[in-house]
């Protein structure tokens, strides 16, 4: 089982690193195969998935490079995923599930339709203005406070959220987004901490994993480029939603 639960970490580092949507990977392996808590569950994922994507972080922005005002996004985003996590508990998640399946569909039917968004070049520069900015500054704290509430499909939020609103490509994007759900899960976990949920030595078994699967997702990234990236989407998209919907 320990066996399972690396290569499942594995595998989660490097979707994570593709597209995001690992812990629909990890989580499950994780209830299956532990005993352990839904709380305990969820911080010891939070712990692998932010090791991994850390990690893919840093190599994507060493090679796509991040404009400046995407580290005061990450501190917004990272403090409303703190926030989340603290109100978790108060939010009934089923609430929630109907309305990102429909934003899910809503999302994969545009970029379905609109095969030339996000695939523009990587030399194009960004369409920048002060109620863009203003704008992503929002968007990104509604996703932070949604990751640390709920999550699933965050980075995919996060990377259609700037190619829309920047107006460019989606290898970009994917590395402002990489850097902002860093921070998410960095906020989301330091509860977790706080409150003792984290199993640490299984924990670092599954982030070292996670972080070998991330470095090749993001290697596999950069090599596909923004058409990589739109594939993965849509895909991210068909699967959340076939899970969201099988829940529901």
């Amino acid at each position: 089982m320990f066996a399972v639960l690396v290569a499942a970490a594995a595998l989660a580092g490097w979707v994570d690193a593709v597209i995001g949507g690992g812990g629909l990977i990890l989580i499950p392996v994780l209830m299956a195969a532990t005993p352990m808590p839904p709380a305990a569950i969820l911080a010891t994922n939070k712990l692998a998935a932010v090791s991994g994507t850390a990690s893919a972080a840093v190599t994507l922005v060493r090679r796509v490079g991040v404009p400046r005002r995407t580290w005061g996004y990450a501190l917004i985003a990272g403090a409303l995923s703190a926030a989340g996590a603290l109100a978790a508990s108060l939010i009934d998640a089923s609430l929630l599930r109907p309305a990102i399946l429909a934003l899910l569909i809503a999302v994969g039917v545009f970029v379905a339709v609109k095969p030339e968004f996000g695939t523009g070049s990587a030399d194009t520069p960004a369409v920048v203005t002060r109620s863009r900015v203003l704008g992503a500054a929002g968007l990104v704290a509604v996703i932070g406070f949604y990751d640390g509430t709920f999550g699933p499909g965050t980075g995919m939020f996060l990377i259609m959220g700037f190619t829309a609103l920047f107006a460019q490509n989606f290898l970009r994007s994917a590395a402002m987004a990489k850097v902002v759900n860093t921070a998410t899960n960095i906020g989301a976990l330091g509860v977790f901490i706080s409150a003792g949920f984290v199993d640490w030595p299984l924990a670092l078994a599954l982030a070292a994993a996670n972080v070998a699967g991330a470095q090749i997702g993001a290697r596999t990234v950069l090599g596909g480029g923004a058409k990589l990236v739109r594939y993965a989407l849509l895909t991210l998209v068909v699967v959340l939603s076939t899970y969201l919907a099988f829940q529901l």
